[in-house]
């Protein structure tokens, strides 16, 4: 799956990511748990990042720098690799 966003909006904290961080996409019926297993920057027109792949792999997409004036030059992109589902009763159970 890709997502893109901006990274003025809800995609500024990927500036503080790393390999190893997890990440929770929570959907209708479940949460999926992804870990971030690499970062990339790479030019706007490598469209490479957004391959089809061998198993559950999220992959984020915002512009970078994310300080850059203007159009950014190039794309900051967030590989990572799923690691569990858990289903949304479960979550809400957990939720203080």
């Amino acid at each position: 799956m890709g997502l893109a966003g901006h990274r003025d909006g809800y995609f500024r904290v990927l500036k503080d990511i790393a390999p190893g961080d997890v990440l929770e996409l929570a959907l209708a019926a479940e949460v999926q748990r992804f870990r971030v297993a690499r970062l990339l920057i790479v030019a706007p027109e490598d469209v490479s990042v957004l391959a089809t792949s061998d198993g559950a792999r999220l992959t984020l997409v915002t512009c970078y720098p994310f300080y850059f004036v203007g159009h950014a030059p190039q794309r900051y992109i967030v590989r990572a690799v799923r690691e569990a589902r858990v289903t949304a009763s479960r979550v809400a159970a957990a939720s203080p």
